[in-house]
């Protein structure tokens, strides 16, 4: 099958969606698959408001009609809501095509924490983009259930895997302080809550692997704590195993592969109990989840390594593609790309 992805996020962006996507587009073409791209690398661009790390397409209507055309697809999957993810449902919408899309993190928590705007104006909106979908994509139940009672329809569940090969359980000295070592692996920004862990007394050391727009900020605040830039997944897994404990304080995320990724590296986790850490870790023994994090990190220092990498064994990322494949909706006939409008 000829599957056309539409993202808004993409590299040199590096956060759970691009390797989501980075991860499926590999499975989907081991299997046979034929995949093309739409990103904001083929498109005239400006840094996002609040938040520079990301890319916004300038007037990308034209062109990502174009180029689904040109590629005739039997199914379209818009995986972002931004400007290149509007263009497709446009697109789709215009030309009475079925399309799927995917419901990656929780913006209108976002966009509440950076800008003050209601929570339930930014879902009005999501729940217009996403009304035509065939397939909204959500990766855990709960967010499935949540969005379903803020008026979602056609949602459907697409979990999450990890390359356990990747990351796995190693010996490593990468991270050169006091034990216990207690690590953060992912953006630095306000959304994620990273002052919840930063702020309370442990044993031992902190490090924050990784970089985004609070980082400045963040070192000036916590100069006691160590820090790492964007490493990639060979140097990562180094660092997971490294640690002793992943502390993973964000409230706001609807998975968070690095859960899975840490606890792939033999990293028992430590976090609230909310969605994504629930999602993951069930009612497995392989982390800790309290609403005083502190408790959950000094509860996590005790469970063995191997409990934790059992634990992440039982996510792959071909059953995750396979679930993905499954909710794709494809046209009738690819040559109706030739008579769309474009």
């Amino acid at each position: 099958m000829k599957i056309m992805i539409v993202t808004d996020a993409w590299e040199p962006q590096v956060n759970g969606v691009v390797r989501t996507l980075k991860q499926t587009c590999h499975e989907l073409r081991l299997m046979g698959h034929e995949i093309e791209m739409i990103t904001p690398n083929q498109f005239k661009t400006i840094p996002c408001p609040t938040y520079p790390d990301i890319s916004l397409s300038l007037f990308p209507g034209k062109g990502v009609a174009r180029k689904i055309k040109d590629f005739e697809p039997d199914a379209i999957h818009i995986a972002t809501e931004g400007p290149l993810g509007l263009s497709a449902r446009a697109y789709a919408v215009r030309n009475r095509l079925p399309f799927s899309t995917a419901y990656h993190t929780r913006f209108p928590e976002y966009v509440h924490a950076r800008t003050g705007i209601p929570i339930s104006w930014t879902y009005a909106f999501l729940r217009w983009f996403h009304s035509p979908s065939m397939a909204v994509m959500a990766p855990t139940i709960v967010v499935k259930d949540d969005l379903e009672k803020f008026g979602f329809t056609n949602v459907v569940l697409w979990s999450r895997g990890v390359d356990t090969e990747v990351f796995h359980m190693q010996e490593s000295k990468a991270l050169n302080s006091a034990h216990p070592i207690f690590l953060y692996v992912g953006r630095v920004a306000i959304e994620k809550n990273i002052n919840a862990f930063l702020e309370i007394d442990l044993p031992g050391s902190k490090w924050v692997v990784g970089d985004g727009p609070a980082m400045a900020k963040i070192k000036q605040q916590y100069p006691n704590v160590n820090y790492l830039g964007v490493l990639n997944q060979p140097e990562l897994a180094k660092v997971y195993a490294a640690a002793d404990v992943f502390v993973f304080p964000s409230k706001t995320d609807t998975f968070g592969l690095v859960l899975l990724e840490a606890m792939a590296c033999g990293t028992p986790v430590a976090a609230y109990p909310v969605t994504g850490p629930i999602d993951v870790l069930g009612d497995s023994p392989a982390g800790a989840m309290n609403e005083d994090l502190r408790t959950a990190c000094l509860a996590a220092l005790k469970i063995p390594r191997e409990v934790a990498r059992a634990h992440a064994e039982r996510f792959s990322w071909r059953a995750s593609t396979e679930q993905f494949a499954r909710h794709l909706k494809p046209v009738v006939s690819a040559a109706v790309h030739r008579t769309a409008l474009a």
